[in-house]
């Protein structure tokens, strides 16, 4: 007679271990991108500890990308869905306007370089705004 109720909890329990760990990936990758980023210019100069910061980095991206199909593979269908329409979505905004972008810089109309900060930016709040408003939508 508990049965359901215990997979119910096993899959909430799961689900929530698997964002924690998301989340832990997410902030890590955060914190080594600030530290590669920053680094050369505030703590050192040696060419050698931007490597290997730029490489601690790279590792904890592909964690960061290998915790979030181990999350996907966790959450239900519905939540699944969400997620992959917020996915789609960010990465088609991020090449079509990262690519517009990036003409207006080449063919110098406008005054500025193109950063790829920019389009990060733009694709994390599109994706931000595409799980707020599908979760919404499904509700």
């Amino acid at each position: 007679m508990n049965e359901p109720a215990s997979a119910a909890s096993n899959w909430k329990t799961r689900t929530n271990s698997s964002l924690l760990n998301l989340a832990g990936w997410t902030g890590a990758w955060v914190l080594t991108t600030a530290l590669a980023t920053f680094g050369p210019e505030f703590l050192w100069s040696a060419r050698w500890l931007t490597l290997t910061a730029i490489l601690i980095n790279l590792a904890f991206g592909l964690g960061m990308i290998r915790s979030n199909i181990r999350y996907l593979k966790v959450i239900d269908e519905m939540m699944q869905k969400i997620q992959l329409e917020a996915m789609g979505l960010a990465l088609g905004v991020g090449v079509v306007a990262g690519l517009s972008y990036s003409m207006l810089d080449s063919t110098d109309l406008i005054s500025g370089h193109a950063e790829i900060g920019f389009v990060v930016l733009l694709m994390g709040l599109v994706y931000l705004v595409s799980v707020i408003i599908g979760t919404k939508r499904y509700q």
